[in-house]
């Protein structure tokens, strides 16, 4: 009798898929593509470099720190590829080497690896190593370069404010942004590499859900809870709603760092909440913080609560008694 005509029993789940992580984390990268081609037209040469930078010391961290801790190998499944990617769209041009290091460094060996690798991190990686650099080395990561101003003997072009900081006073009745909204869309702004061209990061979005590699609840929730505040903040005023979505990293963020497996809820209650949590602290800082973007800490925030929203929403097992029954039968 051949395999195939017995009966074989194994432990659940008995769900089974072709799907690997290599091949999930492969799909994320190709989604990061179009984003990673925008920053290289906008910000020239220096971009690509501070993402291979950023890619590949990524790596080199995860792989010696996994022969240091003993484990086996996990460079191969791609996670650290997109932790560098995303962590370099994080970043401004004009950030120097040794700082992407920094930020990787914290990235895979202090959020990653020292909790056990990938699964077990309880908040984004990338996005830890971003605010620690933000925290450590404001000014650097606060300098921002005007798109399109690069040649290829000069890496640093012009340096100017980032449209959220004039974003953020149209609410009082102040001048809208240099910029325009067509501007802002794709990309042609001042800002972190990846988190410009709204354009790009939509379509690998787009790509993300049609593979099935996402779902588009929390990226929907997040950025509709924003639109709905800044809706109420800006007294009715669509355009400042259209520039508080297309400004900052909310797209990078919404669609990429808070959809992450690891660290975002598995049920779709629990998507909800994680995307609504995320959306109004976003929105709190934006408006009464003396910082103008809170992408990062708002979905680092909802990260930490992850474990309580998923004990909260997780369906209860079939035939487990409710607690008002149990309580009647202790009496």
């Amino acid at each position: 009798m051949t395999l195939k005509n017995k009966l074989v029993v194994s432990a659940s789940p008995h769900d089974r898929s072709p799907r690997t992580v290599r091949s999930l984390m492969l799909d994320v990268i190709i989604a990061l593509i179009p984003a990673l081609i925008a920053s290289v037209i906008f910000y020239g040469p220096r971009a690509l470099l501070i993402e291979c930078v950023s890619v590949a010391t990524c790596v080199i961290f995860e792989y010696i720190t996994r022969i240091v801790f003993k484990r086996s190998q996990s460079i191969g499944d791609l996670s650290a590829v997109i932790t560098g990617l995303l962590l370099a769209f994080n970043l401004p041009v004009s950030i120097p080497l040794w700082m992407v290091v920094i930020g990787s460094l914290v990235a895979i060996v202090v959020v990653k690896q020292f909790f056990g690798g990938i699964g077990q991190n309880f908040v984004n990686p990338a996005l830890a190593g971003r605010i620690v650099l933000l925290t450590s080395f404001p000014v650097a990561m606060s300098t921002w370069t005007q798109p399109l101003t690069w040649t290829m003997s000069k890496l640093d072009g012009i340096t100017s404010a980032s449209p959220l900081s004039s974003i953020h006073e149209m609410a009082s009745g102040g001048a809208a942004p240099d910029v325009s909204l067509v501007e802002m869309l794709i990309g042609w702004r001042a800002g972190c590499l990846g988190e410009t061209c709204a354009v790009a990061l939509i379509l690998g979005g787009i790509y993300l859900v049609v593979r099935k590699v996402i779902s588009p609840t929390i990226p929907l929730t997040y950025i509709g809870t924003v639109a709905v505040i800044m809706l109420i903040a800006g007294k009715g005023d669509f355009r400042f709603v259209a520039y508080e979505l297309l400004g900052g990293g909310l797209m990078l963020g919404a669609i990429f760092m808070a959809t992450d497996y690891t660290t975002s809820p598995i049920t779709f209650k629990g998507k909800i909440i994680f995307g609504i949590g995320c959306g109004l602290i976003t929105s709190i800082i934006r408006i009464f913080g003396n910082l103008p973007e809170g992408v990062s800490y708002s979905i680092i925030i909802m990260n930490i609560l992850v474990p309580l929203i998923e004990n909260v929403t997780l369906p209860k097992p079939f035939g487990t008694p409710k607690k008002e029954k149990k309580e009647a039968e202790a009496k």
